[in-house]
């Protein structure tokens, strides 16, 4: 009884011991490093110097504060309105209807592409000297391609949000048609018999059935897009900048002094991206249980 209650453990523990050692060591040498510890260029002591200069130092606090809010802000966007596309997606495609098929496989084709591809992509097709705004212009909806509206490299990171959408509806809609799938139908055509509008079955029924998916994937979503650099850097302003982008120039500088403010920068990220995932499964789990 006592090794059938360990054999679990037992065979998940060398997995589990890998990804923590990988991942708190990785966390631990960063933080280290945030504290000026970096004894191959002869700094060995520990101080908030890097933290107190990306914060409060003339240089780099306005950059910081502003990075900040915009990250925040393109995290967030993306998040929900990658999930409300993604819910009304779903919802269509669990219908019966002609061509459904090749419906559901146009609406995940983009799945296995790269980050990275698309803000690529989006670049060929949405900006000024793209297919769009050509194509316009040859159409004479605009004089010029110079005319077609500013959607890629703006201060309010209107580019990078569609860049997510374009990648994490498909991503959001399948977790979330696989959920109504599996739920079938008879919880609304009970509700249904009992007199509920569409509304009502959406707001009581469906809503409810789908939020523990929904909510675990927002948290994906959220802690991905709130630190990775790649799309930031390719649609983004010089200023402001998001987080993870002024983190990498930091790491880029040939002056290896500056690798402690881009450690303390991304000791910052984790810790707000922790609070923020923190409070959002909070508020999840209890408009769950309501």
């Amino acid at each position: 009884m006592i090794g059938e209650r360990w054999r679990i453990p037992l065979m998940l523990a060398p997995t589990l011991i890998i990804i923590v050692v990988l991942f708190f060591g990785s966390l631990g040498y960063g933080f280290l490093q945030s504290l000026g510890w970096q004894p191959n260029i002869g700094n060995t002591t520990f101080s908030l110097d890097a933290y107190a200069t990306v914060l409060f130092s003339p240089e780099y606090r306005e950059q910081f504060w502003s990075g900040l809010w915009l990250t925040i802000w393109v995290s967030l966007a993306s998040t929900f309105i990658s999930a409300a596309l993604a819910l009304m997606s779903a919802l269509l495609l669990r219908q019966t209807f002609i061509g459904k098929k090749i419906a559901t496989f146009l609406f995940q084709l983009n799945l296995p592409v790269p980050h990275l591809v698309i803000a690529i992509g989006m670049i060929f097709l949405f900006s000024q000297s793209g297919l769009a705004a050509r194509a316009a212009a040859q159409l004479g909806m605009i004089s010029t391609p110079n005319e077609f509206p500013v959607m890629l490299r703006d201060a309010g990171g209107v580019g990078i949000i569609l860049a997510y959408l374009w990648k994490e509806v498909p991503f959001f809609g399948i977790v979330l048609l696989a959920i109504l799938q599996s739920v079938g139908e008879d919880y609304e055509d009970l509700a249904r018999s009992l007199g509920a509008n569409r509304w009502q079955r959406f707001r009581h029924v469906i809503l409810p059935l789908v939020m523990p998916g929904l909510l675990s994937s927002s948290i994906i979503v959220f802690a991905f897009t709130f630190g990775t650099y790649e799309v930031p850097k390719l649609l983004g302003v010089r200023f402001p900048e998001m987080l993870p982008v002024m983190a990498l120039e930091f790491f880029l500088n040939p002056d290896l002094n500056a690798r402690a403010e881009g450690m303390a920068l991304s000791m910052i990220i984790a810790a707000i991206t922790l609070l923020i995932v923190v409070a959002y499964m909070w508020a999840g789990n209890r408009a769950v249980q309501r």
